[in-house]
């Protein structure tokens, strides 16, 4: 090319089009082409250029070319149709040639799978050197992930960070994206999915994939996804093996993440990657209630047994933790609330009302030596009745109050 660059350093050149596409034109050649045409007026109008690899900066460059005042281009051609159609849709929605775009970011555009279709055939063509994707909140499903994949797959040098949170991708569309790992050429460091109905099933083909390919991944983002029993522990141990690049693994939101430092603080150990947590004689206080409060309520805490005995639980405080517990009720099955003698009527009553939630798998509720009443008291024994027609089986730990006979009902008096 640099040869058929010397034409225009003769005066009498009349060039007025000239097409180079795939020609196997690098980011050096594009250089050469644009010092060329900026050291030597011409009459070319149209140039041609798609189908070449113009590497991080050629774009640019010709670019930069058109705005100089002594060049007659008119027409600048880098794409194919497909693509050219692709990044005029962008453009549209942008206000910005994608071309020239290090971050493009299309959140909140409702693209759906369609969108993503229109998008593919430029995020594949050479000329787009994008490094950050954003595609959040996109309606896009597993058919989309299917086309994305595809696209970046056949372009996959430069893109390092891909955001697809509060999309319904699933475990399938996941799986899909997985994919991009198994090529050496993928460059991705950052991927975030948060909010993207993924499973346990998703985590552990997550944690096998990275595992399996070695990848530059640093950044992983999977808030507000539901890891089940395993999820949590299958990732966290990956992170230990000295192959993985991992470097931040992020499974909560601020306010979760904020209640999950504060209890490593008190315990020395991450909660997520326990299945009994006991924070007996810690006066919570409103502040610390609601950091755990929103703990709790993340699907990516699985504890099984919960123990606040003696925390100066209040009525305030109970109605903070029961809200917490049926936003994530599938995992207790112990709660311990021994000695909060401040807990008081409404806040058993609060408790009582937690236990009619179908999807509460409570087995055992300890509230021993509580400043209970009668009243209280027969609001838990009309609970577990409940209960028991429904075949679950409940024991009540109480101490306090006046409880009448029933033959029926399993509750201990301490």
């Amino acid at each position: 090319m640099k040869i058929i660059l010397t034409l225009f350093e003769n005066v009498q050149c009349r060039l007025e089009k000239l097409k180079l596409s795939d020609c196997s034109i690098t980011e050096e050649g594009y250089k050469a082409l644009s010092s060329a045409l900026r050291s030597n007026a011409s009459h070319l109008i149209e140039l041609d250029l798609t189908g070449n690899d113009p590497g991080p900066s050629g774009v640019k460059q010709l670019s930069d070319l058109l705005q100089d005042p002594n060049c007659q281009l008119k027409t600048l051609r880098f794409l194919g149709p497909a693509a050219d159609e692709g990044c005029q849709y962008v453009t549209g929605i942008v206000g910005k040639n994608p071309l020239l775009l290090r971050e493009l970011d299309l959140s909140e555009h409702k693209l759906g799978d369609k969108g993503v279709n229109k998008i593919s055939a430029l995020l594949q063509d050479k000329h787009c050197t994008l490094n950050t994707l954003i595609l959040k909140n996109n309606c896009i499903t597993e058919g989309g992930c299917h086309v994305l994949a595809a696209a970046l797959n056949s372009n996959p040098s430069n893109l390092t960070e891909l955001d697809l949170s509060e999309n319904k991708l699933g475990n399938p569309g996941m799986k899909i994206i997985l994919t991009l790992f198994e090529n050496v050429e993928c460059r991705l460091e950052k991927l975030k999915l948060s909010d993207c109905s993924i499973s346990e099933e998703g985590y552990k083909a997550l944690s096998s994939a990275l595992r399996s390919n070695p990848s530059h991944l640093i950044e992983l983002d999977l808030t507000g996804n539901d890891p089940g029993p395993s999820g949590v522990k299958q990732l966290s141990d990956l992170l230990q093996d000295p192959n993985c690049q991992l470097k931040t693994l992020r499974f909560l939101g601020p306010a979760a993440d904020e209640g999950c430092q504060y209890v490593t603080g008190i315990v020395g150990k991450n909660p997520l990657l326990l299945r009994e947590l006991n924070l007996s004689n810690h006066e919570l206080e409103d502040t610390n209630m609601k950091r755990l409060a929103a703990l709790l309520q993340d699907k990516h805490c699985t504890l099984n047994t919960l123990t606040l005995c003696d925390c100066s639980i209040t009525e305030k405080q109970c109605l903070i933790l029961t809200s917490a517990l049926k936003s994530n009720p599938s995992h207790l099955r112990e709660l311990k609330l021994s000695w909060n003698k401040l807990l008081g009527d409404s806040g058993v009553k609060n408790l009582s009302d937690l236990l009619m939630n179908t999807q509460f798998k409570l087995e055992k509720l300890e509230l021993v030596s509580l400043h209970s009443t009668a009243v209280t008291v027969k609001l838990k024994i009309t609970v577990y009745f409940h209960k028991v027609t429904m075949k679950l089986k409940l024991t009540v730990i109480i101490f306090y109050g006046i409880l009448q006979c029933l033959n029926d009902l399993s509750v201990y008096i301490m």
